[in-house]
């Protein structure tokens, strides 16, 4: 069969759905990667095929342009997707409210310049199935008016699905003259340009995709979820010679992720003060530093590495613990290899996965507002010293390595392919 992924112009996005594209392809199957012209080399570096479609625009990027906006974002979900997170923030003239803005401030600009050059490729292609992060909204437009049978793929924890059975719910209390549904309005107005009718797949997928374990995600009732393992890809790297060798002492890795300083305008901590700190305990630090905040060192301890990147999944097995920002694709790579997590979450869902691998007992959090050198010095104490963290950090891996491989899940996405996609001419 023919499949068609999405992605915005977001390399840690994009990097989450490799493994699927590749388990596909090394299954026979014809895989295309749609998405802007700029973001096409990132899509060859993986030695996937590109497909360019439409004009540049990236919203995120173009966020650097609101420094009010970004400090709110640094406090985790905001309207609607709070709600996912919390229950009670579930109410109605707030979550539409949030709607309103998700739509004009963020779907609409991120998805409109690819819109018509993605339906005009699908309906030549003819793709069978379309799969799509939880932000590519032209990516079920295209479905829609091909026929295709198409899936979300989550990045990291379904706060958008959640949120939308809240809001859902919600609507349908309202008076009939009071059920607005700024989504739904935006999207069904390209379903009709294009021949269809809106229907609530085009929101969450005819089915949905998570690499994540029960124990930190979240599920919206009614939605169909298919499981996957999480399989770590962080793009071309080489093992250093060092990682080799066990290590003498207990290894500690300490990443702060690429958004931090890619968007945001650095980290939430300060290196100096954690790298003084865990320079008083008797470990190896391995710290991955962004250039920016290495300049701002004074000092540089004894016990501690520093570099620029060094591939995760080649890390991760040989520390007793990582230090990191809760990112999704950090986080399901060391949870993959049964290492205990000291999370400091700043953005959007880190908030909620760091307080999902503590429920969980696999780790400690800190918030970013209280993470000193010593607080987490002593957190890290914790994690080392009790061996409860470890016992927990392998029932997660258990828990993840239970679940099917890319490659086991492909048989299940083409009997899904067949259930769903409605449009003649597929192969």
């Amino acid at each position: 069969m023919r499949v068609l992924f999405a992605v915005i112009p977001e390399k840690t996005i994009f990097l989450s759905m490799v493994p699927l594209a590749w388990a596909l392809r090394t299954a026979g199957h014809e895989v295309r990667f749609a998405c802007q012209p700029s973001f096409a080399p990132v899509v060859t570096q993986a030695g996937l095929t590109a497909v360019p479609v439409g004009r540049d625009s990236d919203v995120f990027r173009m966020a650097r342009r609101d420094p009010e906006g970004l400090e709110a974002a640094r406090v985790g979900l905001h309207a609607p997707w709070d709600a996912a997170e919390d229950p009670s923030k579930a109410r109605w003239e707030p979550m539409l409210g949030g709607y309103y803005d998700a739509v004009e401030k963020g779907h609409k600009p991120e998805n409109f310049p690819l819109i018509a050059g993605l339906v005009e490729f699908a309906r030549h292609w003819r793709p069978d199935l379309v799969l799509w992060d939880p932000l590519t909204y032209a990516a079920p437009i295209a479905a829609t008016a091909t026929g295709a049978a198409h899936a979300r793929i989550l990045f990291g924890a379904d706060v958008f699905g959640v949120a939308r059975a809240h809001f859902l719910r919600l609507k349908a209390q309202q008076p009939a003259d009071r059920r607005t549904d700024h989504l739904a309005d935006w999207l069904g107005g390209y379903a009709r340009k294009y021949g269809g009718e809106f229907t609530e797949a085009m929101v969450t997928g005819h089915f949905t995709v998570d690499q994540f374990p029960r124990s930190l995600q979240i599920e919206a009732d009614g939605l169909d979820y298919l499981r996957m393992q999480f399989v770590p890809y962080n793009g071309p790297a080489t093992v250093p010679g060092w990682l080799w060798s066990r290590p003498e002492r207990p290894r500690v890795a300490l990443t702060m992720g690429l958004t931090a300083t890619d968007l945001f305008d650095g980290y939430t901590i300060s290196a100096q003060d954690v790298l003084d700190a865990l320079g008083e305990l008797d470990i190896e630090v391995v710290a991955t530093l962004a250039d920016a905040e290495k300049s701002r060192l004074r000092r540089v301890p004894d016990n501690a590495r520093l570099l620029p990147f060094v591939p995760l999944h080649a890390l991760a097995p040989t520390c007793a613990a990582v230090i990191h920002h809760a990112g999704p694709g950090t986080l399901g790579t060391v949870a993959r290899y049964g290492v205990p997590q000291l999370s400091i979450p700043y953005s959007f869902d880190e908030p909620l996965l760091a307080q999902k691998l503590t429920e969980h007992g696999a780790g400690l959090e800190v918030a970013h507002t209280a993470a000193t050198g010593p607080a987490l010095r002593d957190q890290l104490r914790r994690l080392l010293d009790d061996g409860a963290f470890r016992a927990r950090a392998a029932d997660l891996r258990t828990e993840l390595l239970a679940l099917p491989t890319p490659n086991q899940l492909v048989p299940r996405l083409e009997e899904l392919t067949a259930r769903h996609r409605t449009g003649a001419g597929h192969r």
